[in-house]
């Protein structure tokens, strides 16, 4: 199951020890009965420590649609059919408003409902009590909902009686360590002991005081024997240091996390340095697609698109491209459905005459990357900007004419032809 950060501001931090599933949706039903299924919502719950309740009302206020949580099947229901993307970035809307603490950000909150029918947050890592705007419509469903207690009393007992439990097994394991300790240092010292009274031994009968003052042999065994003293009484009064090179920091992980655990965060971690990487070598053209991306998938509105458009310093037909390289960025089969759901992207993004030659360039040159099955739906995607007031005839035959005298050659301009001379015999016809 793909994991991610709670929190939007979260995203990118690898070592982030709060975590929830991807949210995953399923459309089903057709006409008026479709509706949008969030299949895994028990289990992005669980993670928040929020009933799935929550959420599912929250999606169904937001979007002005009917909302159903089944307790008993776990199946969380939202009528009509909604983007992944859009009900992903309402749930950080969720998360912000009812499960993040409002001043330190963290997410280990407490829902409490006051004596005066009011809603706070209650923050167990710095303790701040976050005030709920009552005027929310989930935050009436909630007083009539309130969440299930915690067990409080007996439950932390236990815990702290399992935690001293396990400081004194850790303590009793270090006494044994020093006691084994000991007892190799003693056993080194007999045997050093040992070793040197046979030398003096031998010295004694091989030859006078003065030889064996001078003796090799007797001064290497005392040598040896010093030494053993010494690094009998260093391991006594020793001082361990912890490795903090990375490779030591690795291998601690893994000893101490479940494998699943630690293949997770180094995965997590080679993926923030691909990011890295990837953002080092990133074009201002680069940053402005993903920034739109970005707003995208965050349910943004045209008129937010617009003005992260507006504020791009690049030159207005690489605005142009980037916008569509956001929207469109591999598509195939299909193009012209996604150019039709799109239009008001694009709308916004042509305020005038000289924005509709810079937008018909645009697709010109991103068609000009696309695949077989794209190009085959140019004089489709035409004929929607032109029926969505997009593009005007004027600027739709400017654009061909100005192709062809040019010289042009490409698949792009040869698809478009149908559509313009549709576009020229239909004027004698309504005059």
């Amino acid at each position: 199951m793909a994991l991610q950060n709670i929190g939007a501001s979260n995203k990118d931090d690898a070592f982030y020890r709060y975590k929830m599933p991807r949210m995953l949706t399923k459309i089903e039903g057709r006409g008026n009965g479709i509706k949008t299924n969030i299949v895994n919502m028990v289990d992005i719950a669980k993670a928040l420590a929020r009933p799935a309740s929550y959420t599912t009302k929250f999606f169904g206020c937001e979007l002005g649609a009917q909302s159903k949580f089944d307790d008993k099947t776990g199946v969380s229901i939202v009528n009509g059919a909604h983007d992944t993307a859009k009900l992903a970035g309402l749930l950080e809307t969720f998360i912000s408003k009812y499960v993040q603490c409002y001043k330190c950000r963290n997410p280990e909150t407490e829902v409490v409902i006051s004596k005066k029918q009011t809603l706070s947050l209650k923050c167990a890592a710095c303790g701040f009590i976050s005030d709920v705007d009552m005027r929310d419509k989930l935050a009436t469903f909630i007083l009539k909902h309130p969440p299930e207690q915690k067990k409080g009393g007996q439950d932390k007992k236990a815990m702290r009686r399992a935690e001293k439990e396990r400081l004194k097994e850790g303590q009793a394991a270090d006494e044994e360590m020093k006691k084994l300790k000991k007892k190799i240092g003693a056993s080194s010292k007999d045997s050093s002991a040992a070793k040197g009274v046979a030398a003096k031994k031998n010295a004694t009968a091989g030859g006078s005081d003065e030889e064996r003052a001078t003796s090799p042999t007797c001064s290497q065994d005392a040598d040896f024997a010093a030494a053993a003293d010494d690094d009998d009484d260093d391991d006594d009064g020793v001082e361990w240091q912890t490795d903090t090179s990375a490779e030591a920091a690795r291998k601690r992980m893994e000893e101490q996390l479940s494998a699943a655990t630690a293949e997770m965060v180094m995965l997590a971690t080679e993926e923030a340095e691909k990011k890295k990487k990837k953002q080092a070598k990133m074009t201002p053209y680069d940053e402005l697609v993903e920034e739109i991306k970005a707003n995208l998938g965050n349910a943004a509105t045209p008129a937010q698109i617009k003005a992260v458009l507006s504020s791009s310093t690049l030159p207005a037909k690489d605005v142009m491209g980037a916008l569509f390289e956001a929207l469109f960025h591999g598509v195939g089969k299909g193009f012209a459905k996604d150019v039709k759901k799109n239009n008001g992207y694009l709308a916004a993004a042509v305020p005038d005459e000289g924005a509709q030659m810079l937008l018909l360039q645009a697709m010109e040159a991103f068609c000009g990357r696309c695949s077989a099955e794209a190009l085959k739906e140019v004089p489709v995607v035409l004929k929607y900007l032109y029926d969505g007031d997009v593009l005007e005839e004027e600027a739709i035959v400017q654009w061909y004419d100005e192709a062809v005298a040019a010289g042009k050659d490409s698949q792009v301009v040869k698809n478009a032809r149908p559509f313009v001379v549709w576009l020229q015999a239909a004027e004698p016809d309504e005059e």
